[in-house]
């Protein structure tokens, strides 16, 4: 064997064996089962033991269970533990893991989540506004139940809501008046779920705190007005941006709007803010009025000064039967069955004299526009009867609704003017829709909207009872009706002002 061959294998013996005594051997690791924390999807850390965090936290927030009189206190809805295997990382104790869980999020109690789903609606503009959901936290589901219960009451009289959940509803007898609860339901979805509530949420722990916030929309102290003498419901309501229903929801220990009030007494003032839209379905039948209508004669014998009346008007009466959609205690539209229009007592029309023999002295003639415009206290109903009045004029949801709403003719009635005059607007605009405007000479206007059909224009001289449209749903309408404004000055323009209409009948 070659020599050299032979020096290389001892070499190499030698330094395998000095390797063998001198490198020290690998460390074997064995691998440890943990549980791996995360929180809001990121990892806080490992523990031992998955049970003993959920009991350190239920011990250590011991002043929640008594604030809340709970049975337990559990960990943030969004901490994950998942079992896993380290090596060599280090292990954190529970109060560790604890006292990282407390600075971050709140820890929880089981209770129910509810979800009132918004609606979507459309606004003044025609432009679309998404609803906003409502959640709501109660420990107890009986104090939801109560809350709702007490907030359709709010909307609704006690004891008909109480008639129709037992089923315990007369029938309206023929001649009679009355009114029967069809239906009652409330028109956003609403889920029920049970759940572990966030601490820092807010939870109503009695249904007096609940209905409130279902009320109002807010746990704030409610503004309150002290009655001045002489002060009536419809006052105070109309002086701070509330309709009369308003004020008696918000105020349900009276009665109606001709409960009397008391100088010193305390009565709120807040606009309520409804969490849910609540659809009440009437049947409903109601004496109306039927106006009596005038006719006029001629005199030419007489000056074009002289008017007389020579047969009183009486106005006769009538029952009506209406179906009328309420939402939140507000009527929204109403359709009245003409099939079962019952007439009570007819109307005798009015009859007046004029004179039309003109003056002996030079100088022109009145046109019959300039003598017809001063007729005096008679103006005549805009649409046909028998009618709804769907939303007075006044306050609602703290906006002044500037007009009366007549529902119930039907879509494509006609629409009357209620007096002579000039008509000074005829167009479109998107909140009024299909809209009249017409000048009376008198420093009145009266205003036309929501039309489905204008049948005059600008510049034409109208006469009272003239059809001069159709009713329709054009514009910001939820329904078929006509908006009927009256106007001292030209409508919304500076220095006008709108007046209650029905001061005109």
């Amino acid at each position: 064997m070659n020599y050299k061959v032979i020096i290389t294998i001892i070499l190499a013996l030698v330094i395998s064996t000095v390797l063998v005594f001198f490198i020290p051997k690998k460390e074997t690791i064995e691998p440890k089962s943990v549980y791996r924390v995360y929180l809001a999807g990121k990892s806080i850390g490992l523990i031992e033991d998955k049970d003993s965090l959920d009991t350190y936290i239920d011990n250590e927030q011991q002043s929640l269970k008594e604030k809340y009189q709970a049975d337990k206190v559990y960990a943030p809805e969004d901490l994950e533990i998942v079992k896993d295997v380290t090596y060599n990382e280090d292990v954190s104790t529970t109060k560790e893991i604890y006292d990282k869980i407390k600075d971050i999020e709140p820890f929880t109690i089981k209770g129910y989540e509810i979800t009132i789903e918004g609606i979507d609606t459309t606004n003044e503009q025609g432009e679309e506004v998404k609803g906003k959901d409502q959640t709501i936290y109660v420990l107890d589901k009986n104090v939801f139940e109560e809350a709702m219960d007490r907030t359709i009451r709010s909307f609704v009289d006690s004891d008909s809501y109480d008639k129709y959940l037992n089923n315990e509803q007369k029938e309206i007898e023929s001649g009679d008046t009355g009114t029967i609860i069809e239906n009652i339901y409330i028109e956003n979805k609403v889920t029920v779920k049970e759940t572990n509530i966030p601490s820092d949420e807010t939870i109503y722990e009695n249904s007096d705190d609940l209905s409130k916030y279902l009320l109002f929309g807010t746990l704030d102290e409610q503004q309150k007005y002290t009655v001045q003498s002489g002060d009536t419901i419809s006052d105070v309501s109309f002086n701070n941006k509330l309709s009369n229903e308003e004020f008696l929801i918000a105020n349900p220990e009276f009665n109606d709007v001709n409960s009397l009030l008391y100088e010193g007494q305390q009565v709120t003032i807040s606009i309520i803010k409804p969490q849910f839209r609540l659809i009440e379905i009437d049947h409903q039948v109601s004496t109306q009025d039927i106006p009596y209508e005038t006719e006029t004669r001629y005199d030419n014998t007489q000056p074009t000064t002289y008017e007389e009346t020579i047969q009183e008007g009486v106005v006769g009466s009538q029952l009506v039967t209406s179906k009328v959609q309420k939402v939140n205690g507000q009527v929204e539209n109403a359709v009245i069955d003409n099939s079962a229009t019952q007439v009570l007592k007819e109307p005798i029309k009015r009859i007046i004299v004029k004179g039309t023999k003109q003056p002996s002295y030079g100088g022109g003639t009145n046109s019959s526009l300039s003598s017809n415009s001063k007729i005096e206290g008679y103006w005549l109903w805009p649409t046909r009867t028998p009618y709804y009045i769907s939303s007075p004029y006044g306050y609602r949801w703290g906006t002044l609704h500037d007009g009366t709403d007549i529902a119930g003719a039907g879509y494509g009635s006609p629409i009357y003017a209620s007096n002579n005059g000039i008509v000074v607007a005829s167009t479109y605009k998107y909140d009024n829709g299909e809209y009249i405007i017409i000048n009376h000479n008198n420093g009145y206007y009266t205003l036309y909207a929501h039309l489905s059909e204008r049948y005059v224009s600008v510049g034409q001289e109208v006469t009272i009872g003239q059809t001069i449209g159709a009713m329709g749903q054009s514009g910001y309408a939820t329904g078929p009706h006509l908006h009927f404004g009256l106007w001292r000055g030209y409508p919304y323009s500076r220095g006008s002002s709108s007046m209650n209409a029905m001061r005109l009948f």
